[in-house]
Formats: C-alpha cells, structure tokens, sequence
C-alpha cells in the first residue's frame, strides 16, 4: 500500500512537470493557460517537498536526502518525456515555420530540469554520506558529459537510496531495541586510539561506533593520550586515564577496547603498571601484536637522516595539535617484529583479565583507501594477507579471536575497522559488530 501512494504521488507530480514543461506548445496549441495558474505553484511546491510522503524516515537528513533523490528521478522522467515529445513534433511539424514556439519551448523545458536536477543534487551533495568525496567528483566532472552523465547520475541515486534505507532501518533498530541496553555493560568502556592520530571532539577516531554504542546503553570514554610515542610511554599516559575513569565514574574497573598500536599500549599498562586490578577485559581490533616484518625492512633501508626529518617534522607538527612530547620514531620501532617479539618475551598476560582480539584482511589492495591501498602489497610481500598496514599473522591475542572479511574484492581494511571513513560496507556493519562486542562482554558479566 505504501509503495502504491508513492507511485501514485510520482505519477501525479510527473504530469504537473509535464504541464509546466510542455507550456509554450501547449499555450500555443489550445491557446489557453488557465491550467498553469494552477501547475506554476505546484510546481514550485514540488521542489520544496517532493516526497510528502517521506515522514517514515526518522531524521530530518534521510528525509532531505529522500527529497533530494525523488527530484532527481522527476528530473530524468520528465527530460526524458519532454524530450522525446519534442522531438517527434519538431519531426512532425517542421521546424523552421515554428522557430520561436520550439525556441520557447527548448527554453523552458532547460529552465525547468536544470531547476529539478540542481535542486535535488544539492540536497543529496549535501545529505549524503556515502557518496564521499570521489563520487561527488565524478558526478562534477561527468555531469557535463552527455549520456555518461545520466549513467553516473544512476549510480548516485542508487548508493544514496541504499544509504537512506540502511541508515533508517538502523534507527528502527535501535528504537525497537532500546529497553533492552544491549551494551550497558557492568564496566565502563574505555576506546582507545591507535598510532598518529588522537582523539577528537572534531573528528571521531572510532567514526559513528561510540554514538551506536551509546545508543544501546553503553558509557564511553576515550584514551586521550598523546598521538605518537612508545609503547612503554603510552602505557604510562593510559594507566593515568584509567585511573581518571575509575574516579569519575567510581567504577572498580574498565573495559578496553584497543585499536592497532593501542592494545600494545594497554597490555603494557595491564601487566607492567598494576592496571591488571582495574581492568576487566582487553578487547584488541587490528593490533600488531608480533610486530609488522615490512616495518623492519623499511628502517633498515631508509638512512637515518631521512629518518629523523621525518621525525622532526612529525614531532613539531603534533605539537601544535596538543601532543607535549610526541616521538614518531619511538612509536615506529615499536612496531617491528624485532620489538614486539622482545615486548611479548617480558609483557605476560594477567590472570585477572579477560583478553579477546579482532583481526580483518583486504582482499585486493585497491579496496583499501589511501594510504592503504599503497602499502597493501608492501606488507603482503613480508607478512601475508594484511589489512593494509597489518598482517594476518599478527592479529591472534588472549582466549578468543575474532577474523573479519567479506566475500568478493572488497574485504575489510585497517581504517574500515574503526570506521574511519564511515562507509557503509556490504556484508559487514561494522556499527552491530562492535554492538554484538559489547553485547558479549555485558552477557560475560564485563
């Protein structure tokens, strides 16, 4: 029933198009045009609320956006129509006794669809998502590209209705599930932030995870440590944290949840700063626990120099963004096999905590977004199957251990595991996986 109103509000608004489109041939022909008294503000009606029938989507955003695409369907419908009208009149009639009634109305049929088009490619430019800086780049440079344009305007309107879809269903979801706080788990959850990047208010290192999180019941907070140093150092920083946490929330312990260099970090601080008697369980996603072989080729072939330029320049850079003593190069070494085969010789895993890991692989380095997609073939050539910058090898860690991948090329990257890019990958919601994490560790009394 649902699909048949819209269908019928398509229709109808496609007609009015019609009407307004084809008014100088009609005008023309039946020399009357009372009718567009009437199309003319509907028509402006139309491209304020094309979709009424939208209020089925929970946010004010997946509502514009389904605007946005019902514009650009009209926009294709009615060009399409108009246009072959007009052509097979201009066939019929000839065109050079009728010059200024098929000038006129070429005019207006541009006057028009360009209102519809841009109209609804600045609501979907503006609302999206997943369209993400390449395909808004594509659609720019191939919209003035004839025939081609209307290809690459499908492929827009299909990832953003597939967008709204998903999007909306998981808002449902999490409605239904509500009174359930799936993730409310017994202790706090602490997130913590792999190498060179920091955590953020302006851009979340964890992308929509924690907001996911949040929404089933769970209390987060964040490692705030320094961007770059070494894992003995960021240990050090975490252990501060997790005290601050305990105090604040006057919680006996925490959950960690540890991305990348982050759960070597947090191993460190649980076995060699006592942390071991406020920490609950260590959840590590992508972490080099034996270190990455290609890293060791890489600062054994890059001269010292080079090295400490890049270093410098890092170093004072981070500065600027908060960091009080960043060390890029600590931070690197710390990342070899060599180091960590020496860290896992001293740093043991305590009895008092519960440790469970989470590892994923691309399956073609071209699925991986910069730079990953570059040094995908690189740490396949020393560690195997990667996630981009990991091998697989590396990942396995504590009682349980979690391998993520999709069928097909796409697989599943180093930066999709935090939601870097907030992109929607087919077969793996990375959103309900971390709620399916969490969900585990309350229903383990965690």
């Amino acid at each position: 029933m649902k699909n048949l109103l819209k269908c019928s509000i398509f229709v109808w608004h496609l007609m009015v198009l019609l009407t307004v489109v084809n008014a100088v041939y009609l005008v023309n022909t039946y020399g009357k045009a009372w009718y567009l008294i009437l199309a003319i503000p509907y028509f402006i009606f139309i491209n304020i609320l094309p979709n009424p029938g939208n209020q089925e989507y929970r946010t004010t955003k997946l509502r514009n956006s389904a605007h946005g695409c019902a514009l650009l369907e009209l926009f294709l419908a009615s060009t399409f129509i108009s246009s072959v009208f007009t052509i097979y009149k201009i066939c019929q009639l000839g065109f050079g006794d009728y010059w200024r009634l098929w000038t006129g109305q070429i005019l207006v049929i541009i006057l028009v669809e360009s209102i519809l088009f841009w109209n609804g490619i600045i609501r979907i430019y503006v609302t999206s998502q997943q369209l993400g800086i390449k395909w808004r780049i594509i659609g720019a440079i191939c919209g003035w590209i004839p025939v081609v344009h209307l290809i690459v305007l499908g492929i827009l309107l299909y990832k953003v209705h597939n967008e709204i879809n998903f999007e909306n269903n998981k808002l449902i979801l999490n409605e239904r599930r509500s009174m359930l706080q799936l993730c409310n788990t017994k202790y706090p959850i602490l997130m913590v932030h792999g190498v060179f990047f920091r955590d953020s208010t302006c851009f979340n290192y964890w992308g929509r995870i924690p907001e996911e999180l949040e929404k089933n019941g769970a209390r987060i907070f964040y490692g705030n440590h320094q961007s770059a140093a070494s894992v003995a150092n960021s240990g050090q920083e975490l252990a501060q944290r997790i005290r601050q946490v305990l105090e604040e929330t006057g919680a006996p312990k925490v959950n960690i949840i540890a991305h990348s260099k982050g759960g070597l970090d947090c191993r460190y601080a649980i076995s060699m700063l006592g942390m071991d008697e406020y920490v609950a369980s260590l959840t590590t996603i992508n972490t080099p626990h034996r270190g990455c072989e290609f890293a060791d080729y890489l600062l054994n072939k890059i001269p010292q120099k080079q090295q400490q330029l890049v270093a410098g320049t890092y170093n004072a850079a981070l500065k600027r963004f908060g960091d009080y003593n960043p060390d890029f190069l600590a931070a690197v070494y710390d990342l070899t096999h060599s180091a960590c085969d020496k860290l896992n010789q001293y740093v043991f895993d305590s009895d008092k905590v519960f440790y469970q890991s989470v590892g994923s692989k691309l399956n073609v380095a071209s699925s991986g977004r910069f730079p990953l997609n570059m040094s995908y073939h690189l740490v396949n050539y020393f560690d195997g199957n990667n996630d981009g910058l990991v091998g697989e090898k590396s990942f396995p860690w504590g009682q349980r251990y979690k391998f993520i991948t999709v069928n097909g090329n796409r697989g599943v990257s180093h930066g999709d595991m935090i939601d870097l890019n907030r992109e929607n990958i087919a077969e793996f919601d990375v959103r309900e996986f971390y709620v399916g994490l969490v969900s585990e560790l309350k229903n383990m009394g965690y």
